[in-house]
């Protein structure tokens, strides 16, 4: 008879999860023998139970299915928790598996032990524990539900070690996943009649269409379709960039931090906002500003679409609210003729000139290093077709977002959490997943110590992935913020970096020191080359502080 572990390793392989992330402890010996037996999940051994789960969710958004993070209890599942909040922020299906102290100390303050429902509450869509061992495939059958379900999120397992090790005679129940949602017949006439009538309609697209596969079923392309039928621009919810191409007509921007004056005054000015696939989230509203309500004959039409009715109506009142699944919507407006007024030719010809003109980067030489957005617009002319590009949280993340033209199938992962920490373990999670693929992971001199040391991981297991170091010895983002508010009162913001090149040897790669314009053909060479390397940019504070600041 398998045990309760057994159980649950052939559960998640028969819902094509092939690889699973972690960090071994004691309290799940038995899970670890049972992944040891199976030879159709890949466990991937990490040096931190964060960086474990950054990768997890990195792994998820490439393929549409659960990640799966396996960590010990106590420490383990605190360390892991950073994984949890993103996965919930970014909208990522997340299978977080804990080994629980023993059923008999459930609850008695033992060693490391924490209750899992209390500490996950705010983040996780479901928390669940087993305390016998023939509930083990029913909680995980649920968890793998939950996660999948409705908008994608975390759920969490809580498994007593002892448990996970007892004979399970319970059968494996299927997968249960609800069929997409679509609208009614009568709600997608509507909404047709409304994309009709349209003088400035935009398309503001979200998590709902992050979602790969076949021609047939993949998001991005289901996008470009309904827009060029439909002739609608289309704006990008917070770091969603490559939902849709960056060099196409239609593209309008996306709805990110401080975006200009001028192309957000445009975007005030739509006379229908389809949100769709969204949960319209404060960054992307622009700070709860936009769409602007409709009062009377003044404001904005809204028409919200989410597959959980949870987000609809928050403080965006629609004029039609959709639960239902984006790509179902698209899908049900395939037998509407599309239409489009005169006028509408013109609005996407401006709101695509003032996105060409932000992309726009002035070359400018600084005497403390090199501007990181010349950095992104060498990747953007370098990246194949298919190059995969991970980002940690930082300013020098900033040119990516409005410098670089992202097309499909290239793949932005990004946190949309803003957690620190993300960019290597995505970075080395996508190119175990693409080994065929260019992967370039970025990260600046604040994230690196955090979860750097993942790419041993990468090295080990012989991943061809890059690795972009950006160096400029503080917390530029924060640093930003404190000019502006206490201008030059620097506190706490400085960094006192170690050597970063021989910190980057120590992997054993080649290493490429760029430290001015003069450098960029290295720089360009360490890209193209084939195999592993690591690239340290000297990164010029002034070209990123306040302006006032930075002439002085």
């Amino acid at each position: 008879m398998p045990t309760a572990a057994e159980c649950l390793v052939e559960f998640l392989a028969r819902q094509g999860i092939d690889r699973a992330f972690c960090v071994p402890g004691e309290s799940y010996i038995a899970l670890l023998d049972a992944l040891h037996a199976h030879d159709r999940i890949d466990l991937v051994t990490c040096r931190c139970e964060g960086g474990a789960g950054f990768m997890a969710v990195a792994d998820a958004k490439l393929t549409g299915r659960p990640g799966v993070v396996l960590v010990s209890r106590g420490p383990g599942a605190c360390n892991a928790s950073i994984a949890v909040h993103t996965a919930e922020q970014d909208a990522v299906p997340l299978i977080l598996l804990i080994g629980q102290v023993e059923k008999r100390d459930l609850r008695r303050n033992a060693f490391q032990e924490i209750d899992y429902a209390s500490m996950f509450r705010g983040i996780a869509k479901w928390v669940g524990e087993a305390t016998e061992p023939d509930q083990v495939p029913e909680l995980i059958a649920r968890a793998h539900a939950m996660a999948m379900g409705s908008v994608p999120g975390p759920v969490v397992l809580s498994l007593p070690e002892d448990v996970l090790a007892m004979a399970c005679a319970a059968p494996l129940p299927p997968a249960t996943l609800p069929s997409p949602l679509p609208p009614s017949p009568a709600d997608a006439a509507r909404l047709a009649a409304l994309l009709r009538a349209a003088e400035r309609p935009i398309l503001l697209a979200g998590h709902g269409l992050d979602t790969p596969g076949n021609p047939a079923d993949d998001g991005r392309a289901a996008l470009r379709r309904f827009a060029e039928a439909w002739e609608l621009p289309v704006a990008l919810s917070f770091r969603r960039q490559d939902l849709f191409p960056n060099d196409h007509p239609l593209y309008a921007g996306d709805l990110g931090l401080r975006n200009p004056e001028a192309q957000r005054a445009a975007f005030a000015e739509a006379d229908l906002v389809l949100a769709l696939g969204t949960r319209l989230t404060d960054i992307t509203t622009q700070g709860w500003s936009w769409p602007v309500p409709r009062t009377g004959e003044t404001g904005q039409r809204l028409v919200h679409v989410c597959a959980d009715p949870r987000f609809l109506g928050w403080l965006f009142p629609a004029e039609l609210a959709l639960a239902a699944d984006a790509r179902a919507t698209i899908a049900a407006l395939a037998n509407e003729a599309p239409g489009a007024p005169p006028g509408r030719a013109a609005w996407n010809a401006r709101l695509r000139a003032l996105q060409v003109a932000d992309m726009q980067v002035a070359p400018r030489s600084w005497p403390d290093g090199l501007a990181f957005a010349q950095v992104a617009k060498r990747i953007e002319r370098l990246a194949p077709p298919d190059a995969i590009v991970t980002l940690d949280a930082g300013t020098f993340g900033a040119p990516f977002y409005r410098k670089v033209a992202w097309v499909p199938p290239q793949r932005l992962l990004a946190p949309i959490s803003g957690a620190m920490g993300f960019g290597v373990p995505a970075g080395v999670a996508a190119a175990l997943r693409c080994p065929g693929r260019t992967v370039i992971a970025l990260v600046g001199d604040g994230g690196v110590l955090m979860t750097g040391g993942e790419y041993a991981v990468a090295i080990a297991r012989g991943a061809a992935l890059k690795l972009v170091l950006s160096d400029n010895g503080t917390y530029a983002s924060i640093r930003i913020h404190q000019e502006r508010a206490h201008p030059g009162r620097v506190s706490g913001t400085t960094l006192v970096n170690p050597d970063f090149a021989q910190w980057c040897a120590a992997f054993r790669v080649p290493v490429t020191v760029v430290e001015s314009e003069a450098d960029l053909p290295a720089l360009e060479a360490a890209l193209t080359a084939p195999g592993a390397a690591a690239i340290l940019v000297r990164t010029s504070l002034e070209a990123v502080l306040p302006r006032p600041l930075a002439a002085e």
